[in-house]
């Protein structure tokens, strides 16, 4: 069974003549250790899509399982503990905590769950050393670049080890190659992590970069596509690729 399930999922707003229907029967999966892109037009239901996925909105009907867990069946408290424990996001803009360091930044997620502090920072050390953060880890949010910023933010998702990890537009602010290091860092941790990874891009070259490709028009989910893998972007010269 995929990690994430979606089954005829539909989402409206509003009633008679100002119904506006904005999913009309999605079905997905996602496996473990898969990265999907999601691309269309503005209006096509992708953030409201994405939303779901994350409990942030619940479906008008249909369902959404995580394994056999119907999550659109859950009630707001149910919703609010799975967003905290089994989904992890990254936002367009990075929403770090400007005033605390990287490392601080991924504690303080962490400690929500009262968890132990030494353990906590061992894992938050890992994660900045696998997204190649170690030496900002001591850095303030606002010291960091756009790169390095996005980049806590995708550690900061995985601190409390989330089975999904949802990315709404990572790459808007950079420019194409340090654009393609972030997404690329993303994809090399959901695969080494086994987590199922939604991305909704505007961008068909960092959608590329995924494992697959879909599209949706109109609320309506078009024919899968695999991604076409591009070649590596030239290493960095002058700045260490954030």
């Amino acid at each position: 069974m995929s990690l994430l399930n979606l089954r005829d999922i539909t989402k409206s707003y509003g009633e008679g003549a100002q119904r506006v229907d904005a999913l009309r029967g999605v079905s997905m999966a996602v496996e473990a250790g898969e990265m999907v892109a999601l691309v269309g037009p503005s209006g096509s239901g992708k953030s409201t899509l994405l939303a779901i996925i994350g409990g942030l909105l619940s479906p008008t009907s249909g369902a959404m399982l995580i394994g056999d867990r119907d999550v659109a069946r859950f009630d707001a408290r149910q919703r609010s503990q799975y967003r905290r424990d089994q989904a992890g996001f990254v936002f367009q803009a990075s929403n770090l905590v400007p005033f605390l360091t990287a490392r601080e930044n991924l504690l303080l997620v962490g400690e929500f769950g009262g968890a132990d502090r030494a353990a906590l920072r061992k894992r938050a050390d890992e994660l900045l050393e696998e997204l190649g953060l170690t030496d900002a880890a001591g850095q303030a949010g606002n010291r960091l670049s756009g790169g390095q910023r996005q980049r806590v933010a995708i550690a900061r998702a995985l601190m409390r080890d989330p089975l999904l990890i949802l990315v709404d537009e990572p790459t808007a602010s950079l420019d194409s190659k340090r654009g393609a290091h972030v997404v690329e860092a993303l994809r090399d941790a959901v695969h080494g992590r086994h987590k199922a990874c939604v991305m909704v891009t505007h961008d068909l070259e960092m959608a590329a970069r995924a494992d697959r490709i879909l599209e949706i028009r109109d609320g309506l989910l078009q024919a899968h596509e695999p991604a076409m893998q591009p070649a590596s972007p030239a290493p960095c010269i002058v700045d260490p690729c954030e």
